[in-house]
């Protein structure tokens, strides 16, 4: 299946190309970052009408002894139990009957493109269009993954890249492996974070009403489609023990799914070349791309935060990309955004790292 797409010129294939590329120096206190104009409209990624994921040079830490961290007793305790829940769904593995591990892989899936298809690269960076069944389906996926609802993972998504690698950066990679990993979880957010993000412009959000209606609905939402519908499906059909049933599809399922997502956080942004920017942090990280399908490709996204495919190489190690043009083809999806190959080589030669070619 191929949704006609071409990464050099627009056509009704509707994928919008962008291109013609300048650039300019930036400084966040000691860090350089080159950023490139491609025109003003690009510099909002062509036509999304948002500049709040391109990194906001203006902004410097305040001087000063750092806030000291106060930890959320709570999400700690959650966190631990979370995780000695998964250990004991691996031990449970060689008891499950195959099509429970079937359906715990089915949930993943499902789960994962509520967050790579929906929260992140349709809702925060506006990259494609969905239509209202699909983003009703990635809704009801977005509530499975139980990674806090859309609304706030684009407001945080959004402050991630505007601010990154900075105190104002909600999971700072800065801060080490474990803070982006899962620390900034553990603790209450730097004040910058909470200022950053009440400035946002979040109307566009704020006018879609499956995503507001998400929010009204989100506690209720995730018990029923994150715990009890993974868990009560293999016990009711095929007759599975019901620990087996809780332990496997739900909380291991979830907790690698949370996993796969982290390690975009920390990982990529430690781990592997950088052929596009060799001046920020964010990785290409083909690992983590294979377990957050297609998203570990971090110093492409990060260079070109607007294109859907977050990657110059189509399907590869990118479910996400594959599941988006195929709802193109379906007619669910459309004007996704593509950065022309000419720009991307432009960026590399004057960037990059040299580390590999172009897709």
């Amino acid at each position: 299946i191929h949704c006609h797409l071409s990464k050099e010129f627009s056509s009704a294939s509707s994928t919008t190309t962008v291109g013609t590329v300048t650039s300019r120096v930036t400084k966040n206190g000691d860090a350089v970052m080159e950023k490139d104009l491609l025109n003003h409209e690009d510099l909002a990624g062509g036509d999304r009408g948002m500049v709040d994921d391109i990194f906001d040079e203006t902004y410097r830490e305040k001087a000063g002894p750092k806030p000291p961290m106060r930890y959320v007793w709570r999400n700690i305790i959650l966190m631990s139990l979370l995780h000695l829940g998964a250990i004991v769904g691996l031990v449970l593995i060689p008891s499950a009957k195959i099509q429970t591990l079937a359906w715990a892989v089915l949930c993943f899936m499902v789960s994962a493109l509520g967050i790579t298809a929906g929260s992140h690269r349709l809702w925060s960076h506006r990259s494609y269009k969905a239509t209202l069944p699909l983003r009703i389906f990635l809704t009801i996926a977005n509530s499975m993954a139980f990674q806090n609802d859309i609304y706030e993972w684009v407001r945080d998504h959004r402050v991630h890249h505007k601010f990154s690698e900075t105190d104002a950066d909600p999971h700072n990679a800065m801060r080490g492996f474990f803070f982006s990993h899962i620390g900034w979880l553990l603790v209450r957010k730097h004040p910058d974070v909470i200022e950053k993000g009440q400035k946002l412009d979040l109307s566009d959000i704020k006018a879609d009403k499956v995503v507001m209606f998400q929010r009204r609905c989100y506690k209720p939402s995730v018990v029923l489609l994150c715990f009890t519908l993974p868990a009560v499906v293999p016990w009711y059909f095929w007759d599975e023990s019901i620990i087996i049933s809780f332990f496997i599809p739900a909380i291991l399922r979830y907790t690698i799914g949370l996993n796969a997502t982290w390690l975009v956080n920390s990982a990529a942004h430690m781990f592997g070349n950088r052929p596009y920017d060799q001046y920020i942090n964010p990785r290409e990280n083909p690992l983590v791309s294979l377990g957050a399908l297609g998203e570990g490709f971090h110093n492409y996204h990060h260079t070109f935060p607007y294109d859907y495919s977050t990657s110059e190489f189509g399907w590869r190690f990118n479910l996400t990309t594959a599941f988006i043009d195929f709802m193109c083809l379906l007619g669910l999806a459309s004007d996704r955004k593509k950065v022309s190959k000419e720009v991307i080589l432009a960026r590399k030669m004057r960037t990059g790292d040299g580390s590999h070619k172009s897709g």
